[in-house]
């Protein structure tokens, strides 16, 4: 289980690491977009380590970094981070302010209503319901 948050540097080499599915600290250093230095990056790489979101494999001289978490999980944890603690849990506040605040087509809208509606068609949400009357 990962432990700690991602700081904004350590997400953009765990961006880099998921891209590439792994990396010397070179490697990772080449695909990020900010000049960072060598050492800088080698010292996100083993707090990442510490946090357990990379694990590194020695290879020649150096080593090789491996996600540990996948893109979806960090995702869903930063999501859920993000709601409980902006948004006092609501998922609907934060659908609001994605809607006021970023310019959302009628398109998109019509999409996520599709999207809410087919989950909700799931075997799981239609049992739902039942369970509750019962």
């Amino acid at each position: 289980m990962v432990s700690d948050t991602l700081g904004e540097r350590e997400l953009d080499v765990m961006a880099a690491l998921w891209e590439s599915g792994s990396g010397t600290v070179a490697q990772v250093k080449d695909l990020l977009d900010a000049d960072i230095a060598y050492t800088t990056v080698l010292t996100i790489l083993r707090n990442l380590e510490a946090k357990r979101f990379v694990r590194r494999e020695e290879e020649g001289r150096g080593h090789r970094y491996f996600p540990l978490v996948q893109q979806q999980t960090a995702r869903k944890n930063a999501l859920s981070r993000l709601v409980a603690g902006l948004f006092n849990g609501s998922h609907h506040a934060l659908l609001a302010q994605l809607v006021d605040q970023h310019q959302v087509s009628a398109e998109e809208l019509q999409q996520l209503a599709r999207q809410l509606h087919a989950k909700s068609q799931t075997p799981r949400a239609r049992r739902a319901p039942k369970e509750r009357g019962a």
